[in-house]
């Protein structure tokens, strides 16, 4: 045991948050401080996704110590059969369960903050004890898009857009607090505060009524220029303003971890608790994305997004499947763009393989086949296009020839909607970074750099939401002077996609 002073000494650094500090300099009297100073630290980020609730316990390099996941759902409405809700207790009780499977391995860790991390716009009325009032509304409940087709009433979708940011998504917070109001409005009357489902969880931590920046930035509410609340849009819809607790930057401290939420994930009481939210935003940063370095997380759907300085929010509407949301640094926006990709390709495997045919059998034949498939050609947007599908057809074309002009005409589609991105972001693109479950199609990956004549850089970590929010964390205890200086300890590895040459195509010297 150590002695009494050098133990009290320990004690009062702690307090002060100058146990790293001390562990850093080599200070003389770290030989004679308790055991639990050598224990590695780590950042604990919650991660609610709608599949999976995970604990995962990262260092400052950014590596993962400790993890533990969980299968998540929402439930079926009491109301009615097809509505879709999340029940926190539920989510709690995940978050309790990956904690206590990873509790041996996290005694060996000296746990310096938590962030909370979820995915976007859901959220729920609470009273002023921060209990809910009505259930958390799923994004995938179809009762708000009657709201969306009808918001007219209120306000045009276009000058929404142009104040917000957010596009015309059925899911999106306003909708669910005007369908709240048509619906039950005297719970706003009732309600002290609406809570994005990050401060929920983040409230039952701390006790703390917060507001995340990053899930506000995707409610379609705030005046995103001014990064607040936009006065416009909760008058014209009758929004009160007196809902939405006050904004917290990420990276800054919420509050700290309280006896019965420790009690709960079997964690010591007083851990820091730091405002993280969004997964999109975490997942950009946390994939080592520059400003003016769009990154395409490519999967069922391509999400291709970009931080940027600037946004010209009046272009937005223009274009189906835009929007743009804050970034987590304050001055910078994500503008971005989605549409069906990985999708259309599982479709193309189910009409001419089988469901359970490898990917890379499919890779490989269309491998064979020449740049231009030969002349077939796909436009790929099957879900708004009547003329969606193939052109060029022969009685030579084999299924190759199919899945490569797939794999062409999604290209071809990024390729446009990159070049729409830049008009509305104002950069220029030098490389693109790609993460993802279709990153793993090294085929896919070379036609991107070929038809965008840049290259294009894979990242192969799937942790990005993760490491981003632990960057952030370790940046709000002070442990680094940034979320950067805490991301420069990471030693990134990316696979690189060169354009290739007409003769490297080809294959003639």
């Amino acid at each position: 045991m150590p002695d009494g002073g050098a133990y009290a000494s320990y004690q009062a650094y702690e307090a002060h948050g100058f146990v790293g500090w001390i562990r850093r300099s080599r200070h003389p009297a770290i030989g004679n401080l308790p055991g639990a100073i050598m224990k590695q630290e780590v950042i604990l980020v919650l991660d609610c996704g709608a599949t999976n609730v995970r604990a995962i316990a990262v260092d400052r390099q950014g590596k993962i110590i400790a993890r533990a996941s969980t299968p998540n759902a929402s439930d079926i409405a009491a109301e009615n059969s097809i509505w879709h809700q999340w029940s926190l207790e539920a989510i709690l009780q995940r978050f309790a369960g990956c904690c206590q499977r990873l509790s041996t391995q996290l005694a060996n860790c000296r746990i310096c903050g938590i962030a909370v991390t979820t995915f976007g716009v859901d959220g729920a009325l609470v009273d002023q004890h921060g209990r809910q009032l009505y259930p958390v509304i799923s994004w995938k409940c179809p009762r708000t898009a009657a709201v969306m087709e009808n918001i007219h009433r209120y306000m045009s979708p276009q000058q929404l857009q142009e104040i917000s940011g957010v596009g015309a998504f059925s899911f999106n917070t306003l909708y669910k607090l005007v369908w709240l109001k048509e619906n039950h409005p005297q719970l706003l009357e009732q309600a002290h505060a609406w809570l994005f489902i990050s401060s929920l969880i983040n409230h039952r931590l701390t006790g703390e009524f917060t507001t995340d920046i990053t899930m506000a930035g995707t409610s379609q509410m705030l005046n995103i220029q001014q990064r607040d609340f936009s006065d416009d849009i909760l008058q014209a819809t009758g929004i009160p303003r007196r809902l939405f607790p006050r904004l917290v930057e990420a990276g800054e401290q919420i509050g700290v971890l309280q006896h019965e939420a420790a009690s709960l994930l079997g964690l010591p009481v007083g851990i820091p608790v730091i405002s993280a939210g969004h997964d999109t935003q975490f997942a950009l940063f946390g994939a080592g994305a520059q400003p003016d370095e769009p990154v395409l997380s490519s999967g069922t759907w391509e999400i291709l997004m970009v931080r940027s300085a600037q946004v010209d929010t009046s272009l937005l509407s223009h274009y189906a499947g835009s929007t743009c949301e804050l970034d987590s640094h304050a001055g910078l926006y994500n503008p971005g763009m989605q549409w069906l990709a990985s999708g259309v390709l599982e479709w193309v495997r189910k009409l001419f393989w089988t469901a359970e045919s490898p990917w890379q059998t499919l890779i490989d034949e269309a491998r064979s086949i020449p740049a231009g498939a030969e002349g077939v050609k796909m436009h790929c947007d099957l879900l708004t296009s009547q003329n969606a599908g193939w052109q060029g057809v022969t009685l030579n074309t084999t299924r190759g020839h199919f899945y490569r002009a797939a794999l062409e005409g999604l290209t071809e589609q990024l390729q446009r909607n990159l070049h729409t991105l830049e008009k509305i972001g104002h950069f220029q693109a030098t490389e693109l970074l790609l993460v993802g479950g279709g990153s793993r199609n090294a085929l896919w990956n070379q036609i991107k750099a070929n038809v965008l004549g840049i290259p294009v850089k894979v990242l192969d970590d799937a942790e990005t939401t993760v490491a981003g929010a632990a960057m952030f964390a370790w940046s709000g205890i002070r442990e680094f002077t940034s979320p950067e200086q805490a991301r420069a300890q990471v030693r990134y590895q990316y696979r690189y996609f060169y354009p290739q040459t007409e003769s490297e195509l080809t294959g003639v010297e």
